[in-house]
């Protein structure tokens, strides 16, 4: 479970930093300003949270926590729909898929619970 959690945050970290730098070079023209403000919000949250998503793998398989991992894949879950849900918003400018995106903002909510639990109980 940690090794996986682990890659794949260590993936969403490659492709954050790849999208960073789509945003910043390739679409910065062909979008709106907002819509660009929208990839770089997806971008940065996505780097954010596959570190944490690194960090429970390791705290996962330290402390033997399922919490550590259930953060993790609410982690992996967040990025998917949040940055997900912008970068299409972005790329598309249909508003719509905004709605999508406070639930992989609760995910990651969830994420920093689980995450704190797994403190709390060592």
């Amino acid at each position: 479970m940690g090794r996986a959690l682990f890659g794949i945050g260590a993936v969403l970290g490659f492709l954050g930093v790849a999208a960073g730098a789509f945003g910043a070079h390739a679409i910065r023209q062909r979008v709106r300003p907002e819509r660009l403000d929208d990839w770089k919000t997806a971008a940065d949250y996505q780097l954010w949270h596959a570190l944490a998503t690194i960090a429970s793998a390791l705290i996962a398989v330290r402390w033997a926590s399922g919490s550590a991992a259930a953060a993790g894949w609410c982690f992996v879950a967040g990025v998917i729909v949040f940055s997900g849900s912008l970068y299409a918003l972005a790329l598309s400018d249909r508003r719509k898929l905004g709605a999508i995106t406070p639930i992989g903002g609760v995910l990651f909510l969830a994420g920093w619970a689980f995450l704190a639990l797994a403190a709390i109980r060592g």
